[in-house]
């Protein structure tokens, strides 16, 4: 077993354990949250949680989309965060793994369920005896939350693609200070970020040219 696929699987592990507990906890909270408050607060919980969903997929999409050349030029300048840019993008496939992932997928489902709960307290507030209001109140709310979180993450890759520079930059800025202030280090800067098949780089082309930078 080589060293890739070691590194994987102990990615893997470690990423569903991370996952599992995080769900757990945010799906929690957000219960509590939702049940607890009046369906109009619990309805801008939802809509924070997609937004939370929406701006992760983004910012994981933005990593695998931007260029590693532009940091190394500010890292030599010791721009802040341009080291953690870098070390981003050589773990693009880990990174965008946890934001689009862990991040986005736990969003998505903690975002259905905080939505049950508020169409509930509606069906409540409002006391209809009416299978079929009660039925359209619930594929209405269900069906807004589905649109709302395919709509945001696409508007997102298509903000995701077009800045990625920019995203990575901002994000790496947050990373650097959260790095210093903890004293850790979140990504390994050693693994290097191969080309795809069939998309190798050209050593005797541009290499801005060859990876679309």
């Amino acid at each position: 077993m080589n060293d890739l696929i070691k590194s994987t699987l102990k990615w893997t592990v470690r990423i569903s354990i991370i996952t599992f507990f995080l769900a757990a906890l945010f799906t929690v909270l957000s219960s509590i949250f939702v049940e607890r408050l009046h369906w109009s607060y619990g309805a801008i919980i939802v809509l924070v949680i997609i937004l939370i969903g929406v701006i992760f997929d983004t910012i994981g999409i933005a990593a695998t989309a931007a260029c590693e050349k532009p940091f190394h030029a500010m890292a030599t300048k010791r721009v802040n965060g341009s080291k953690v840019a870098i070390r981003i993008i050589r773990n693009a496939d880990q990174f965008a793994n946890f934001c689009n992932d862990v991040i986005g997928d736990i969003a998505g489902i903690i975002s259905g369920a905080a939505s049950a709960a508020v169409i509930i307290q509606v069906l409540l507030t409002i006391d209809s005896n009416s299978t079929i209001f009660d039925n359209t109140i619930k594929i209405g709310v269900t069906s807004l939350v589905a649109a709302l979180t395919v709509g945001g993450k696409s508007i997102g890759k298509t903000i995701a693609i077009q800045y990625s520079q920019e995203i990575i930059f901002m994000v790496s800025k947050i990373l650097n200070i959260v790095e210093m202030k903890l004293n850790i280090k979140f990504f390994d800067n050693t693994k290097k970020k191969k080309p795809k098949r069939g998309n190798r780089i050209d050593p005797t082309k541009d290499d801005k040219q060859s990876r679309n930078c």
